[in-house]
């Protein structure tokens, strides 16, 4: 199977659900690196990381959620870097309370990358780009956990928690489930998954 058609499956089950918009950015084996995909022709292998980025519009609203598994049996490296991505998730969903400013979120899932050996900052292998954006009725929105955003983070808020590891000679791992704060902290939309093994619990 192409990336194109594990897409277009994606896609396929969207609307069978009634999401005629929904789509998924697909990428295999070391294309799974790119935060925003690839154009380069890409077929799925045994022992392939694949990284699928979804969503769809329902009722006004926009969702977004991402999944890394393996094809087959991932290895200890695979494991590791997946594990560690959870880690990061964690540190930034942690962080994100009432009150706490935007780019200290950001902060908290780097650090725990950062930690591990990889980085400084923005630097590959790390996490090249922000943690999360604001998301509602548009699938981007202001604002964003990202450095340099002293926004303070407020009950209502709805934000994508999506702190990625890229590695472009290896592969990449992102997990993505979009929160919302309430006056005692921030609550997942979805259920976050639990192992490499296992993307959706």
């Amino acid at each position: 199977m192409t990336s194109q058609e594990l897409s277009a499956s994606i896609s396929a089950a969207f609307r069978a659900q009634g999401a005629s918009d929904g789509g998924a950015l697909v990428g295999l084996g070391r294309f799974s690196a790119f935060p925003h995909g690839s154009i380069e022709p890409q077929k799925l292998r045994e022992g392939d990381v694949v990284l699928i980025d979804g969503g769809c519009h329902v009722e006004g609203y926009e969702s977004d959620i991402t999944r890394t598994t393996v094809f087959g049996k991932p290895n200890a490296r695979q494991k590791q870097i997946w594990e560690l991505e959870l880690k990061a998730q964690n540190a930034a969903f942690a962080a994100a309370q009432v009150g706490a400013t935007c780019e200290s979120v950001d902060a908290a899932a780097r650090k725990v990358i950062t930690d591990a050996g990889m980085g400084p900052g923005y630097k590959v292998p790390g996490l090249p780009h922000r943690t999360g954006h604001g998301i509602g009725l548009d699938g981007h929105e202001w604002t964003n956990f990202v450095k340099g955003n002293k926004t303070k983070i407020q009950p209502g808020m709805c934000f994508s928690d999506e702190p990625m590891i890229t590695n472009y000679d290896e592969f990449g791992v992102r997990l993505e489930d979009c929160l919302y704060i309430t006056e005692s902290g921030p609550k997942f939309f979805s259920k976050q998954s639990v192992a490499i093994d296992q993307p959706f619990g």
